[in-house]
């Protein structure tokens, strides 16, 4: 296993531009004072939270800033809590993990009355006012100042855990997945729809993923200057880590990671959906969205034909999977693009491969079915399994193939796969994460306590049963190509299935190995060496560094770009792994 330096970098940041400056507390509260005041008529502050905001506390902490100040809670002008639950009923389903991708406006989720009495009253009274809650700038009045009090999903699933309900419901004490569900499929759609139309008319953003008093606040200019810059240039979201029933010790140990929890099963170290960027300005940080990024600038980041292909989404996942001392995964399938589309409204599908980026000598993928199953036969058994007396004889029905460091094994969607204990995966694929389909998860409960969700309704209409042993070793094994090789550097393809969207190239060098983005956004992860510096051949932007294990983004504008061995290493040869779009740049054949 590798014992690697603990240079990862858990904070990464995104420089603002010259001159700007984050206020907190009183300063802030008092910037958006003189701001509405000099913009002349009835001061109105409108600060259109996402939802997940702690709105009462907010409202509290400018009620006792700005006295002369009418703060209110817009939110009082939403529909009862009963008509917005029959709303989106059908979007959240039964299900307790899956729903459907709702095209809800924020618009429907008020009283249009209501709103226009609001600003009616606020209006006429003439008192400064600040307007709070997720839509205050669908408040008819035309406020002086308009804020973005904006929020980190994860940061919403954190205080979800810690009681937090959803955008009025009342449900504190609901399962995690049901409250992730109704974020995930309502309310984050919602709100990126919504948030969109805000973006280039707003004065300031807020970072509410900190307590309210402690909030940095940014102009509008500096927010969209500083997205800007980084669509120009290389950079790194903020991982998050995470605990799992099955989660081991390599991350801990090797990315110098707390000692709180018993172990981390997963990091997100490139799911711009679900991370944040930290906006940088003498030494202090605001944390902002990684979606601000894509939805602001996606022509720049996603390249062209990306952007036409998938719109303002971001259509590839770096994360880590951690399995060393640990245990399984849950043997799963993903949804084909058909069966996602019709049942889940989602209009591509998570397509994956596990890259193993280190791995102890008794690694295993399970991939596959074994030659010769039986169908009916492998289905009783995992209904039957349900039992925990009953369990599921895996490797009587899946394929279990030794895995080891660098290999990389392709799972296009509809192949029962699942990593073994004692592996160190970093899974590239397409984005939708939560469309997994447990089959048989070794019979655990969560670490809350409650069974796993097992969908084996959903994954035996998507089980590709004709993958058995001979199609696997032909297909989805040692797919190693080798494209180019001369002058320190190696070139290769590794992946993935013509039926995956996802090119994935491995370059090995001794000293520098050029790239280009060809017009579409690249992805990539340094798996060897322990530090590289990503340069422009024309000092475009500034030299990136980047540690091993860290997975850094090239947005598709950044155009030719040189991987380089950063002063000091001590490495003898480096390797990145490199993701990007298939049939959007002229290298893909």
């Amino acid at each position: 296993m590798t014992t690697a330096p603990s240079t990862y970098d858990r904070q990464p940041s995104i420089p603002l531009p010259a001159g700007s400056r984050i206020l907190s507390g009183a300063e802030a509260w008092a910037e958006l004072d003189r701001a509405a005041r000099t913009a002349g008529g009835q001061p109105v502050i409108a600060v259109d939270a996402y939802p997940g905001v702690d709105v009462p506390a907010l409202v509290a902490e400018l009620q006792a800033a700005l006295p002369e100040y009418a703060v209110i809670d817009m939110e009082v002008a939403a529909k009862p809590a009963e008509q917005l639950e029959a709303m989106i009923a059908r979007n959240l389903t039964d299900d307790r993990v899956f729903g459907v991708m709702s095209h809800f406006t924020l618009d429907e989720f008020y009283l249009a009355a209501e709103l226009e009495e609001l600003g009616a009253a606020v209006s006429a009274s003439r008192r400064p006012t600040v307007l709070v809650g997720w839509g205050a700038s669908l408040v008819p009045v035309g406020p002086s100042v308009l804020v973005l009090a904006d929020l980190a999903r994860w940061e919403i699933q954190r205080r979800h855990r810690a009681g937090a309900t959803n955008w009025h419901a009342a449900n504190p004490g609901e399962d995690i997945l049901r409250k992730y569900k109704r974020g995930f499929f309502v309310e984050w759609r919602t709100a990126d729809r919504h948030k969109r139309t805000l973006f280039d008319r707003l004065d300031y953003v807020l970072d509410t993923n900190t307590s309210i008093p402690e909030a940095g606040l940014i102009t509008g200019d500096a927010f969209r200057g500083a997205l800007a810059a980084a669509s120009t240039a290389p950079f790194r979201v903020v991982p998050f880590f995470d605990p799992g029933v099955w989660g081991g010790q390599w991350m801990k140990r090797t990315l110098d990671l707390e000692d709180g929890p018993a172990n981390y099963a997963w990091c997100f170290d490139c799911v711009p959906e679900e991370n944040s960027l930290l906006l940088e300005a003498d030494g202090r940080v605001v944390e902002i969205p990684a979606m601000d990024l894509v939805l602001t600038r996606p022509r720049e980041l996603l390249g062209a034909k990306t952007f036409a292909r998938f719109g303002a989404e971001f259509p590839i996942r770096f994360d880590f999977l951690d399995t060393v001392e640990g245990g399984n995964l849950s043997l799963q399938v993903h949804p084909l693009t058909d069966y996602i589309l019709d049942t889940f409204g989602m209009h591509y599908t998570q397509d994956e491969s596990y890259y193993l980026l280190d791995a102890e000598d008794d690694a295993v993928v399970y991939l596959g079915l074994k030659n010769g199953v039986d169908r009916d036969e492998m289905l009783r058994a995992l209904e039957a399994a349900a039992d925990p007396d009953r369990p599921f004889d895996a490797e009587r029905f899946v394929n279990v193939f030794p895995a080891r460091k660098h290999d990389h094994f392709s799972i296009p969607a509809g192949t029962v796969h699942a990593s073994g204990a004692n592996s160190m995966v970093l899974e590239i694929s397409a984005t939708p994460f939560i469309f997994t389909f447990k089959l048989w998860d070794w019979g655990r409960l969560g670490l809350d306590g409650i069974p796993r969700p097992v969908h084996l309704e959903h994954g035996s209409r998507n089980i590709q049963w004709d993958r058995d042993t001979d199609w696997v070793r032909e297909n989805l094994l040692d797919q190693v190509e080798l494209l180019s090789e001369g002058d320190g550097v190696r070139e290769e393809r590794t992946g993935l299935h013509a039926l995956e969207f996802l090119e994935v190239r491995r370059h090995w060098f001794e000293t520098e190995a050029q790239h280009d983005t060809d017009g579409t956004v690249n992805v990539l992860n340094l798996v060897e060496g322990d530090a590289v510096d990503v340069v422009s051949p024309t000092g475009a932007f500034a030299p990136f560094r980047v540690h091993y294990a860290e997975t850094f983004i090239v947005p598709a504008a950044v155009g030719p770009y040189i991987v380089r061995r950063a002063a000091g290493s001590s490495a003898e040869a480096f390797a990145t792994v490199k993701a990007s779009v298939r049939g959007t740049s002229t290298t893909d054949n």
